[in-house]
């Protein structure tokens, strides 16, 4: 039997939550009163209809290449779930990351759907952090591009050098890699933790290399979710592309490619509430290094958002039509 686990304090849980709350409406306040509201709305009221709608087709494209990046990597742990399982899940996991002061909910949601049938959280646990490992690998991927072809195709250079981009991808590379051809390894450097509880954490890492190993003799199948995870994260440059495009800003598409992916990755510092005023002020600090006023980063960063968050509507549909209250 387990020892029982310590319970976190609520006091402590709000306390984090009203920590984060304070950044992003700090960020917001900040920012907004650098703002020309005047300005800010003019822009708003030209945006065009038709591009938000290709906007949001863009997302929901992207979505669907996420959803069958993670069934592929399911297959490859020998896990069987039907296609609209799966994109059931996914929207309920979009709904809870962004109505959930929290990235984490979405997660729970897909590892908890898929433990049921692979019978393990464990190795639930470990197919969506290596779809999330390859998700952030291929963001540094895509802002490195982006950040090489400003150079050799506008001549222009990009605010972040590319060789730090590159370096930094090559990083993950190297971090992942022995993870995942040499799983025994891991299974060695984490026999430790066995101390706190020799079965109960034994049998998790053999579940653990165990899954490592079935990557290792798929290699295809990474490739091909790597590069799923390629095209999600350069739809999403689109996907703001369009955006952008709508709001009759003139930003480049090298220039969203290079930062996009840097404001995915900001996000995931746990600071504030879902990467409100953190990413306004990512896009805010880049507009301002090309030219662009703030106005126009505040703008297109809400209006993505609330796409996103349209969007993530339909897991709300999905989590009823379930019978959950």
């Amino acid at each position: 039997m387990l020892p029982d686990q310590p319970v976190s304090s609520p006091v402590r849980r709000y306390a984090l939550l009203a920590a984060k709350v304070s950044v992003s409406l700090i960020l917001l306040v900040v920012l907004f009163s650098k703002v020309d509201g005047a300005d800010l709305w003019a822009t708003a009221r030209l945006a065009s209809v038709p591009w938000l709608l290709v906007a949001l087709i863009v997302y929901t494209i992207s979505a669907l290449a996420a959803v069958w990046r993670w069934g592929l990597l399911l297959k490859a742990q020998h896990v069987h779930m039907p296609g609209r399982t799966l994109l059931g899940s996914y929207l309920v996991a979009c709904y809870f990351n962004n109505f959930l002061p929290s990235n984490i909910g979405g997660d729970v949601i897909r590892i908890r759907d898929t433990a049921r049938v692979a019978g393990s959280k464990t190795l639930a646990t470990t197919i969506v952090l290596m779809d999330r490992v390859l998700g952030l690998m291929a963001l540094v991927f895509v802002a490195a591009v982006g950040a090489t072809a400003m150079g050799r195709l506008q001549h222009t250079a990009a605010p972040i050098w590319p060789v730090w981009l590159w370096a930094g991808f090559l990083a993950g590379v190297a971090a992942t890699g022995p993870a995942v051809f040499a799983p025994a390894g891991v299974g060695w450097l984490l026999r430790p933790l066995t101390v706190f509880h020799a079965e109960w954490v034994g049998d998790r890492i053999t579940t653990l290399t165990g899954a490592l190993s079935r990557f290792r003799d798929e290699p295809g199948v990474l490739a091909r979710c790597f590069g799923a995870a390629v095209f999600v994260q350069a739809s999403m440059v689109l996907f703001y592309f369009a955006v952008a495009y709508a709001l009759h800003l003139d930003v480049t598409l090298w220039d969203l490619s290079v930062i996009v992916p840097i404001s995915f990755i900001i996000q995931l510092l746990p600071v504030s509430i879902n990467g409100l005023g953190v990413r306004e002020a990512t896009f805010s600090l880049y507009f301002t290094r090309i030219g662009l006023p703030i106005h126009s980063a505040v703008l297109m960063s809400l209006v993505a958002a609330a796409l996103v968050m349209l969007f993530s509507v339909s897991g709300a549909a999905v989590w009823s039509a379930r019978g959950h209250h």
